[in-house]
């Protein structure tokens, strides 16, 4: 178990490292906010691909509390297991965020006073999760779980551009992205909403898209 864990920690590090270090580079690179954001979009795209393929057969690659709590709820995975693949992906966005920090001289943690609120960003929030949770359900229902890499980085890649939110849909995520002040971050005041629209949407995703697979 030791190694599924560390995987779900390694894979959590290098997906917010490639989340606030590309979202620092962006701010360097350009003032054009459109541009920071497809800059910021196509890192986190690639590197949530590679993750997906390269740790998916060690840990399922999970990468978030509410995957990992979906795949309890369906006796997928142990609770033991669940709690050591939480933890890790906590510590995995924090020391992710510290790293891509430190590369560009800021303080290994700083606040973020980026503050994402309002009706319409939570509503792109439980969009964004529901989408997410729902298409690995399908993925597993189909059987098609070699699939993900390009499904869900497919969603990821439509949500930074038609949602209100930019598709956090990680409460591991957004936790961790409160310590960065750069582009990629949100104010810690945003991150409970944030998370309870998570766990709204991944409800909705979830048992959603079960009702596509019931025997009539």
């Amino acid at each position: 178990m030791r190694k599924q864990i560390f995987a779900e920690y390694l894979g959590v590090t290098a997906l917010l490292a490639s989340v606030i270090g590309s979202g620092i580079m962006a701010t360097n690179l350009t003032s054009d906010v459109g541009l920071q954001l497809i800059i910021n979009a196509i890192s986190i795209i690639a590197m949530l691909g590679i993750i997906i393929y390269l740790i998916g057969p060690i840990s399922g690659a999970h990468f978030n509390p509410l995957v990992t709590l979906s795949e309890l709820y369906f006796n997928r995975i142990s609770l033991k297991v669940a709690i050591g693949y939480i933890g890790a992906q906590f510590l995995g966005g924090l020391s992710g965020t510290a790293i891509a920090n430190i590369m560009f001289s800021k303080p290994i943690f700083f606040a973020s006073h980026h503050i994402r609120s309002g009706n319409g960003v939570l509503l792109g929030e439980v969009i964004s999760t529901a989408g997410l949770l729902g298409i690995i359900q399908i993925l597993q229902n189909q059987k098609k779980t070699s699939q993900a890499p390009v499904v869900i980085c497919a969603w990821i890649a439509t949500g930074f551009f038609f949602t209100s939110s930019f598709i956090f849909a990680n409460p591991a995520v957004t936790f961790a992205r409160a310590w960065s002040d750069s582009f990629s971050g949100i104010a810690p005041s945003s991150v409970a909403m944030f998370v309870v629209a998570q766990c709204l949407g991944a409800l909705i995703g979830v048992f959603g898209s079960r009702t596509l697979f019931i025997k009539e």
